[in-house]
């Protein structure tokens, strides 16, 4: 597991990263409701990213320890898309829809753009041998 928690470091890294991205492209640039999509539906996929590794640590525990597993949310994680969604419909001169949509999945862009390079990675680290 302490590859696992790994992994989830590095993603939360890289959304900052974005996060702080978006933020500027929301003060400096004159689309403010786009990055403010983005920014709303990025922090809720740090959420949903946050609340699934909790979940896996809560799943991986009962797992050892043999006892029944519960589910990993997948309808907490569906909600806050969901709350996502209306808060963007409900303020569209603030928030664009298809920007929060595209900050909504966000993470999983970071996870296969992270894999990648980690398989780049250990391509050239094994040609090196």
């Amino acid at each position: 597991m302490p590859d696992l928690k790994q992994h989830f470091q590095r993603y939360t890294k890289y959304i900052f990263y974005l996060l702080s991205i978006f933020v500027l492209g929301w003060g400096f640039t004159p689309y403010p409701s786009v990055f403010l999509g983005l920014i709303l539906g990025t922090s809720l996929s740090l959420f949903n990213l946050w609340l699934i590794r909790k979940r896996m640590e809560r799943f991986d525990r009962a797992i050892d320890e043999g006892k029944k597993a519960g589910s990993l949310g997948t309808f907490s994680r569906m909600a806050s898309a969901g709350i996502a969604v209306l808060v963007a419909l409900e303020f569209p001169e603030f928030i664009h829809l298809i920007s929060t949509v595209f900050g909504l999945m966000m993470v999983y862009f970071v996870i296969m753009i992270d894999y990648f390079f980690q398989q780049i990675i250990l391509h050239k680290k094994r040609e090196e041998r």
